[in-house]
């Protein structure tokens, strides 16, 4: 039977869709094959909405082996591969390929065990980060990183990511809550990476796939760390007359020897974006506000929020409050959380970038951003992990106005490149993705980019999975770097042509 084509395509196109559809439909039941623009239109971009692309198929496998023959096939026919969770992502990195396969692994949706005497969960990759905690609940245990999009997202795309969230302060990021981890190379063979124990023989491979956005491997199943819930949790929710004294005391509490479960910080326009959507009892008149939380014994709780109150009041802090029930505690969060839904109420768009930097030089970014603004034409609200310095400025745009969204974007480069100015990084836990592909010329020299370069060979030597995201050609940075230095902005290593 010939494999049907989607109307519209050229024939050169079409001819390689129909030849990659029925080899596909040859592997996976006919409902798990997509290719109808109206079936794969809803995979067409990730949570960045700045970059779209639809995928020539789409597939859904079912099973570890499905996914096994997708990737022989594709390595087969040369057809590239780009695998996709939620699509709550924020950097582009599940845009999907025009001449390519986009694997969705929405189907791996359970939870194999939880194992509460070894405090392990074992999961298959489409399962949602909060439902791990919901289901370790019954057990007193949960899951410690909790990125905002917790309620939707999955733990495949926080394990290609390295996600984090308000409690990675304390708690670390995904890289350091995923004991292992089964991924299937391009070649469709199966590697078992880390171990149920502390540590694993030879080298620690797992680290190197946490966070490889999907350009390495495809992960099928996964063991995260649970940790017990805590018997207390009470959160210091602080206004500050200037983002200069939010910063000051940001860093006093590090100072200080305290390492809260979450240290978070909004600026004035986040605030007021955000209070009339969530109604939190944010202090609408301060020009930041700090929630920091501390939990554990009731003791120790009850010391650690004295001495933050304590050091925040000499930081200059104009009101301070403490959640007074894990009620309040939540509706605290809650604010932070829903920032992002929160921009559609001020908005037609966001875009959502993701720096980190030193927390010393919070207002001196902070203030560069304020002058960007007026720059661009274009507003921002800043919400960020205050406590290890991951920025994440929130762009305000209309998409529909092709002048603001090419604003938005240089906006965007230049937060980033003052990020790498100021001895920090270009993301913190959004990955690079798409979005961040220029800046990675500015963050790296030709000879860290062969390293990078080198590993994705060792792994995916024809460059089928996920190509194009994460780590530029050295081409590319030629390029950028003559449109780079064009605009008078900072200079990077020079990148000769190949």
């Amino acid at each position: 039977m010939n494999a049907p084509t989607e109307i519209g395509l050229d024939p050169i196109a079409a001819e390689r869709q129909v030849e990659v559809v029925q080899a596909l439909r040859d592997v996976l039941p006919h409902h798990c094959v997509l290719f109808r623009e109206e079936d794969t239109r809803p995979y067409e971009c990730d949570g960045l909405s700045l970059y779209r692309q639809l995928p020539m198929v789409v597939v859904l496998p079912e099973t570890e082996e499905q996914v096994r023959d997708v990737l022989r096939l594709c390595k087969r026919l040369g057809v590239p591969v780009v695998a996709r969770g939620a699509g709550t992502g924020l950097s582009g990195g599940a845009m999907p390929h025009a001449e390519g396969v986009l694997l969705g692994m929405a189907k791996f949706n359970r939870i194999v065990r939880i194992d509460p005497q070894a405090r392990q969960a074992v999961v298959q990759p489409g399962v949602r980060n909060l439902a791990i905690s919901e289901a370790a609940a019954p057990y007193g245990l949960y899951y410690a990183p909790d990125p905002s999009s917790q309620i939707a997202c999955t733990i495949g795309g926080n394990v290609a990511e390295n996600s984090g969230g308000v409690h990675c302060l304390k708690y670390g990021l995904t890289v350091h809550n995923v004991m292992a981890a089964r991924v299937v190379t391009v070649d469709g063979e199966v590697l078992e990476l880390g171990a149920a124990g502390l540590d694993a023989p030879g080298l620690d491979l797992l680290s190197l796939i946490i966070g490889s956005e999907g350009m390495l491997g495809i992960v099928t199943e996964v063991t995260v760390k649970l940790i017990p819930k805590p018997a207390v949790a009470r959160v210091v929710m602080a206004s500050f007359a200037s983002i200069e004294a939010a910063g000051e005391a940001v860093a006093g509490v590090i100072a200080e020897g305290i390492i809260p479960a979450g240290l978070e910080m909004m600026d004035q326009r986040a605030v007021h974006m955000v209070e009339p959507f969530v109604c939190a009892g944010y202090d609408l008149e301060a020009a930041a506000i700090l929630l920091c939380e501390s939990d554990g014994t009731e003791e120790e709780v009850a010391d650690e929020i004295a001495r933050i109150e304590a050091l925040f009041a000499r930081c200059g802090a104009t009101r301070l409050q403490v959640s007074c029930s894990e009620a309040e505690r939540l509706l605290f969060w809650a604010g932070r959380k829903n920032a992002f839904p929160a921009a559609g109420r001020i908005s037609p768009d966001y875009y959502c970038m993701d720096g980190t930097i030193p927390r010393r030089c919070l207002g001196r970014v902070l203030a560069a951003i304020t002058e960007m603004e007026h720059k661009y034409g274009l507003r921002c609200a800043n919400v960020f992990h205050a406590g290890d310095g991951n920025l994440h400025p929130l762009i305000l745009f209309d998409a529909n106005d092709l002048d603001e969204v090419e604003r938005a974007e240089r906006f965007g480069a230049e937060i980033l490149e003052l990020c790498v100015e100021v001895g920090g990084t270009i993301t913190g836990e959004h990955g690079v993705g798409t979005e961040k592909i220029d800046q990675m010329c500015v963050q790296f020299a030709r000879e860290e980019l062969d390293v990078f370069f080198g590993v994705k060979h060792a792994f995916d030597a024809a460059g089928l999975l996920n190509p194009g995201k994460a780590i530029p050609t050295l081409a590319r940075c030629n390029e950028y770097g003559q449109r780079h230095v064009h605009r008078g902005a900072v200079r990077f290593p020079e990148i000769p042509r190949f």
